[in-house]
């Protein structure tokens, strides 16, 4: 059921990412169907190891996505 899924995860997609970075523990950054880059909230918003989530974060920080 959905309850016992939540219990130890629940998918979010998103693309809202002041609340991905408050409730995330792990993000999964994802283009054209394909996984850019992924890990800890902490790792990805403070040093994203791909120039794509880099460009990605820059651009919703402001506010062109």
């Amino acid at each position: 059921t959905t309850g016992t899924f939540c219990e130890t995860g629940c998918p979010v997609v998103t693309h809202e990412m002041e609340f991905a970075r408050k409730v995330a523990n792990w993000v999964v950054f994802m283009e054209d169907g394909v996984i850019v880059e992924e890990g800890t909230s902490e790792e990805f918003f403070s040093n994203p190891k791909k120039e794509r989530t880099r460009q990605f974060l820059q651009k919703t920080e402001t506010g062109l996505v």
